[in-house]
């Protein structure tokens, strides 16, 4: 029984994208870096420097972020960074889930979420760590994978996969507000002019989704 309900938990916890802020899908996508190349015949945009990308309540940071673009106009991204980080509302919920991990991957057809190395996703004050994390929305399939001690982090030590789950009746506590409080949108384009930094705006298809 233990064990059923420490793998239900662990699995709400990491279904980041079935339990996402739904109207976010509706928003156009917004993506700021200091360079941008764009390879049309490829259709593979590269975005280096202090990338920002919002859509909705959706927030990504990263050093550099690859998107490409499939035959059947699915998007696929890739984010790097020390940590590139991601943050976003839950569907109906005064609550926020984040993550963060050297690199990020989204299959855009799969609907699937890939966290490499250094990796922790957190939702209030429930968190799992470990160095591969993925999340599959449509097989509704999730794993978490520990790298041994060469992985060691401050928050896992030994390298081994590490979870917290609170119990359900917990009160929520003042300090789990704060990852809960919207993020500062990122800078207006006025702004973003003053800075000399590319930004781009992408509405989001509905066949693409």
């Amino acid at each position: 029984m233990v064990r059923n309900f420490f793998i239900s938990c662990l699995f709400m916890l990491l279904a980041t994208p079935a339990f996402a802020e739904k109207a976010d899908k509706e928003k156009p996508i917004e993506i700021e870096a200091d360079t941008v190349t764009v390879n049309d015949a490829k259709k593979v945009s590269v975005y280096t420097g202090n990338v920002i990308v919002t859509q909705g309540t959706l927030l990504i940071k990263a050093d550099k972020l690859v998107v490409r673009e499939d035959e059947s106009g699915f998007q696929h991204s890739s984010s790097y960074g020390t940590p590139t980080t991601f943050k976003q509302k839950r569907e109906g919920k005064d609550e926020y889930m984040e993550g963060a991990a050297l690199r990020i991957e989204y299959d855009g057809r799969m609907d699937k979420v890939q966290l490499y190395t250094k990796a922790w996703v957190k939702r209030a004050d429930d968190i799992v760590h470990g160095d591969y994390i993925m999340y599959d929305a449509n097989a509704e399939y999730s794993e978490v994978i520990g790298g041994g001690p060469k992985a060691a982090t401050p928050a896992t030590p030994t390298g081994r996969v590490k979870a917290i789950i609170q119990p359900k009746n917990k009160a929520a506590t003042p300090a789990a507000t704060d990852s809960a409080k919207p993020m500062p949108a990122p800078a207006s384009n006025k702004a973003a002019a003053k800075d000399a930094r590319m930004s781009r705006t992408l509405q989001v298809s509905p066949e693409s989704k």
